[in-house]
């Protein structure tokens, strides 16, 4: 086991962890919902109408551009409704759950590729370069699989995970059936994983030591030509079931924490479950709250009446702009005020105590200095400045030289939350990956 040790990055310690590992259950959910902007690459062209039934695992869509590759139903019930948005691009298809236990049932003893396509668990892994859903006609040269997750208070996914490790071993074996390379999985510091078949390695550092992408780029970069596969561990347990048992488990355990929590704690529900079921009774002050699926680095602000986004295993809620009228704003003395940069007094308590954040950006968008920020928070062998001017300038050429292929949205997050020209990288990486594929095509 090799370890690799990062020294870029930060660790955002917030208020509203989870205290224990204790996992409790919510009621069935009131609806489901799959959001196809969740799984980026794919065209969705549907297979039910509004007021059909489907059963967990079938399939409700397919992809316009791949017909083989599938998103599938989590649970049994009717297609309630295909929610449609601007140029009738589908926001979300709602399903009404009917409590049926009814499943779709996989030959596992066919076509290993035939068969996870079919399933659903494909949209569930990204490729680099594009940080899409893989193409199914490219076999990568690796596949990396991340088994924790770094970013601010994000659940433990040994916890997720739960009882599905015992499929772990068959899911390395599944994926080394898929890749004429080496399944890599990275693990924390003191993570126990027995993964026969795979190469383990250690990560030792702050986030976003826990992205894929980032593991990756410290062990196999990715060039111009390669292709590779990312996933977590949840989702490598998730086909391993899938093999040994012939069908997918839609269930999954959730971690709702932050500030405006009340009891901070893990829930088992459903994949797509109605935020309404899995908050009920949990915030302290709705309105005054910001909920976000996911955390709070790379998640979608939502509504209480929305659902749970993939990767379906966070919710995190924080206060919504609790001082917009702060004494002496930036000037401000208050010893609790977080400071990245040393601006305030707070960095002489330690940066291991838990901060209150709320959701401002706390300044407007400028233009780019050079101050080494992004660098700073990117443990990859890059030139993130240099990169975010050529995506933003359109210079495919310095795009390729400069290392767009390693890169995905997510990796920029924490550049984006240390940016003092308040610039949103994320989306800026998205749209240079999303020109470079098409150019590509």
């Amino acid at each position: 086991m090799a370890i690799v040790r990062l020294k870029k990055g930060f660790d955002i310690h917030l208020l509203g962890a989870i205290p224990g590992n204790d996992i409790a259950f919510t009621s069935p959910a009131k609806s489901v919902a799959v959001i196809p902007d969740d799984f980026h690459g794919v065209i969705p062209r549907m297979e039910k109408k509004e007021g059909e039934h489907v059963i967990a695992g079938e399939p409700l869509y397919h992809d316009k551009n791949d017909e083989a590759i599938k998103v599938v139903s989590p649970v049994s019930g009717t297609v309630k409704e295909v929610r449609r948005g601007e140029r009738r691009h589908i926001d979300a298809i709602i399903i009404t759950p009917d409590g049926g236990t009814e499943a779709v049932t996989h030959d596992t003893k066919g076509n290993v590729l035939d068969t996870l396509l079919a399933s659903g668990l494909w949209v569930m892994m990204r490729q680099r370069p594009y940080d899409v859903v893989p193409s199914s006609s490219v076999r990568p040269r690796d596949v990396f699989v991340t088994a924790f997750d770094s970013a601010p208070l994000a659940p433990d996914l040994d916890i997720v995970m739960g009882d599905k490790r015992q499929y772990i071993g068959k899911g390395i074996e599944v994926l080394n059936q898929l890749t004429d390379g080496k399944v890599y999985i990275g693990v924390r510091e003191g993570q126990q994983l027995d993964a026969p078949g795979a190469v383990v390695n250690t990560f030792v550092g702050p986030h976003p030591a826990g992205n894929a992408g980032i593991q990756a780029a410290n062990v196999a970069p990715v060039n111009k030509g390669e292709t590779v596969w990312t996933l977590d561990i949840v989702t490598l347990a998730r086909i391993g079931e899938l093999f040994a048992t012939g069908k997918v488990s839609h269930d999954t355990v959730v971690a709702i924490d932050g500030e405006m929590v009340q009891q901070p704690r893990y829930v088992k529900t459903v994949m797509g479950v109605d935020l309404e079921t899995v908050l009920k009774n949990e915030l302290t002050n709705v309105a005054k709250s910001r909920i976000i699926s996911g955390n709070v680095l790379t998640g979608v602000k939502v509504d209480i009446d929305n659902w749970l986004q993939a990767p379906y295993r966070h919710i995190t809620i924080i206060p919504e702009n609790s001082k917009p009228d702060e004494f002496m704003g930036w000037a401000s003395v208050n010893p609790n005020r977080f400071s990245l940069y040393r601006t305030f007094t707070t960095w002489l308590r330690g940066r291991s105590k838990p901060v209150s954040m709320d959701s401002r950006i706390k300044g407007g968008e400028r233009a780019i200095v050079r101050t080494g920020e992004y660098d700073a928070m990117l443990p990859m062998d890059i030139y993130g400045e240099f990169l975010i001017k050529a995506i933003i300038s359109g210079d495919i050429d310095k795009m390729e030289q400069l290392g767009i292929y390693e890169i995905a949205p997510e990796d920029f997050a924490l550049a984006e939350f240390a940016d003092t020209s308040k610039l949103e990288l994320q989306h800026i990486v998205r749209v240079g990956l999303d020109k470079l594929r098409a150019e590509m095509s």
